[in-house]
């Protein structure tokens, strides 16, 4: 008797590949799914392996497009970085993936959906609030939160063992000695030797990009045109190819940027359940985006607005990190950023060179840029002795804050 249907979260890994078999030993109907979101794998080979294990059926969804348009682009609009550093790759794939996961249980009847995080992770958060959030009544099924599971499992030795005794084809190629999370936005690294925050990454790590030294010796110059906050264009203006659709352009950008080694960062970070963790991440494409809306955004928008809405960004990046994508609170501060961002329109021209994105020039029929105003050799309709009011009125404030330091220091 069947204990009911599960969509499990697949990767076609060792790990989901021995939690379909344990599923099904507890007696559950499982349903994979795999999300396409710009991961380089063999999907067929995914797919015939889940069938062969058990499978009851198997979903590959390709879901790159959305995955820009719909997650991407409002993180570019908001500037997310997480702790200033991080442009958050990992956190924004986990609620595109997670969604299809719930409409696809919604589809099949199933009560349960399962996954492969660990216990000690951002991702067991972000995909479980999503699945919470879109289906409240689902039960979900976390193998690394269930004593059963992870004392029998302790170690890739039992996880081995558990495959070669059920049939699971086993990676025939060494393991890397760290785990690795890609998609189309970046590549994540961490754990294994990475775990020693003191170790230098090792040179054949990276896969997305170049590196720096190696690049090419002149550099790529790239035209990226704005609307509403967003690329709808990119051109190369040497040779004048163009993209127009948001997975060309963000594929073109990975790109570009990849063969220049642009967006890698080693950091640590602080995980929301609560431990710093060490990540490596590169990510070319998002971070040739994050410098040239940075750029067009500061040139059309009003300073006061930007200065509130640059606290939504940051509010919106922990959000995001934290797996609250699907939170009301998220929903209202996406609407804010939407809107802040009517305005920035235009063309931003750069260059990436040698691992850096150098900002050369931008254009905009919405700037709030005045050449004659702001110009040294013409007077225009400034007056400079409206200067006098403004440096005046914070003398005076200065000085007070002066004087009462003063006046402490000597009472004490």
């Amino acid at each position: 008797m069947s204990k009911g249907t599960v969509v499990l979260a697949y990767s076609g890994g060792l790990d989901t590949s021995c939690i379909l078999v344990w599923l099904k030993e507890e007696g559950y109907d499982v349903i994979t799914y795999l999300a396409n979101i710009g991961q380089v794998e063999d999907f067929d080979a995914a797919k015939k392996k889940a069938e062969s294990l058990g499978a009851k059926k198997v979903f590959i969804e390709d879901l790159r497009a959305e995955f820009v348009e719909e997650f991407i682009w409002p993180s570019v609009q908001a500037s997310a970085i997480y702790e200033d550093r991080y442009l958050l790759g990992t956190s924004v794939a986990r609620p595109c993936i997670a969604r299809r996961q719930i409409q696809i249980a919604r589809q099949e009847g199933a009560q349960y959906v399962s996954h492969g995080a660990t216990g000690k992770g951002n991702d067991q958060i972000r995909f479980e609030l999503t699945c919470y959030a879109l289906y409240p009544e689902v039960q979900i099924i976390a193998p690394w939160r269930i004593p059963e599971f992870y004392n029998r499992f302790v170690g890739r030795k039992d996880l081995m063992e558990y495959a070669e005794k059920h049939g699971i084809p086993v990676p025939v190629t060494p393991k890397a000695p760290w785990s690795m999370d890609a998609n189309l936005m970046h590549i994540s690294y961490e754990s294994g030797i990475l775990e020693n925050p003191k170790s230098h990454a090792p040179a054949d790590l990276y896969l997305m990009t170049k590196n720096p030294e190696d690049a090419p010796n002149s550099p790529d110059v790239l035209e990226i045109e704005f609307k509403k906050g967003v690329p709808i264009k990119v051109t190369h203006v040497k040779e004048g190819k163009s993209k127009d659709t948001p997975l060309d352009i963000f594929s073109y950008l990975n790109e570009m940027g990849g063969r220049h080694g642009v967006g890698r960062i080693d950091i640590v970070e602080n995980r929301f359940i609560g431990m710093k963790s060490r990540g490596i991440y590169e990510t070319p494409g998002g971070t040739i985006l994050y410098h040239a809306h940075l750029d067009i955004e500061t040139f059309t928008m009003d300073r006061e607005v930007r200065r509130i809405k640059q606290g939504l960004g940051v509010k919106f990046a922990e959000m995001l990190y934290n797996g609250f994508w699907y939170s009301p609170e998220c929903e209202f501060v996406r609407h804010c950023i939407d809107k802040s961002q009517e305005s920035v329109e235009g063309k931003v021209q750069l260059s990436v060179f040698k691992g850096q994105v150098y900002i050369l020039g931008r254009e905009s029929p919405k700037s709030l840029y005045n050449e004659e105003l702001v110009s040294m050799d013409v007077q225009g309709d400034y007056d400079p002795c409206d200067a006098s009011g403004f440096i005046k009125i914070n003398a005076v404030r200065f000085v007070s804050f002066i004087k009462s330091m003063f006046k402490k220091n000597n009472n004490n």
